[in-house]
């Protein structure tokens, strides 16, 4: 076998075990979520497949609580946007098989050309309408159908691998930016979401004007302090990149050899 055929395998393994592992996360921290019953923060985790509750295994408030694992900090998390206007966060896979609609699906009413609400003659309920922006549905689909992108990526490091034509080296390229593809998202993610707090109607809520969340690092917003930092699996997605420039190298090297 050949070093960059080494290399590139390495590369796929991490490729694989990055699915599955958690690439980043956010915590939030206020007086009011004390350290002695969230030592994290209120956190969340994000994978390529979806976006996790982070505080699995602390011992939060029991009304908060999902199992005995600890409470899902997601719930709150949505709870704590969704009083400054923000929408619902998009979850991916991590969404419950029995919802009609996933959790981030906002509606309103519907309204006749007077502005009056329209009502279902079988129900007499006010009849509801579909208003989630498209830009979250894009961005929840690209959670929910990455097993078909990953797999598209270790297809691609294949041919890399094994087929032994000139321009094939560009087949590398494709696993080799898999922490770009997340940072791309998640970054024009955070953008939309602090440019959109229109959700309770009228544009900003409660004083909160557009930002931009933080990105990496800790920031403030209102009186909670916001920290976003890579976990380990982002750092498994860098070393696909390093060992995959590494084979297109030795690869390149290879060919002009011949």
């Amino acid at each position: 076998m050949k070093k960059y055929q080494i290399f590139s395998g390495i590369g796929l393994v991490l490729l694989i075990i990055a699915y599955f592992t958690p690439i980043w996360w956010v915590a939030l921290q206020s007086i009011q979520y004390p350290k002695t019953m969230y030592p994290n923060g209120i956190r969340i985790e994000f994978k390529y497949n979806g976006v996790y509750n982070g505080c699995a295994g602390q011992q939060e408030r029991s009304e908060l609580a999902a199992d005995q694992a600890g409470a899902d900090c997601l719930i709150e998390m949505n709870a704590i946007n969704h009083f400054i206007g923000m929408y619902g966060i998009t979850q991916g896979r991590n969404t419950e098989a029995h919802r009609e609609y996933p959790v981030y699906y906002t509606f309103d009413t519907e309204k006749d050309a007077q502005g009056n609400e329209i009502k279902d003659p079988e129900t007499g309920l006010p009849v509801k309408i579909d208003v989630t922006p498209g830009f979250l549905k894009g961005l929840d689909s690209l959670m929910v159908y990455s097993p078909y992108f990953f797999a598209l990526f270790f297809l691609f490091g294949l041919l890399f691998m094994f087929t032994p034509k000139k321009l094939n080296f560009a087949y590398g390229l494709v696993p080799a930016f898999l922490p770009f593809y997340f940072l791309g998202g998640y970054i024009s993610g955070l953008y939309w979401y602090g440019h959109h707090l229109g959700l309770h109607g009228g544009g900003a809520f409660g004083g909160i004007n557009e930002f931009m969340p933080t990105v990496f690092g800790e920031g403030k917003v209102a009186q909670f302090v916001t920290m976003s930092y890579p976990y380990y699996g982002f750092f498994l997605t860098v070393g696909t990149t390093i060992l995959f420039i590494l084979a297109i190298l030795m690869k390149r090297k290879e060919l002009k050899e011949k």
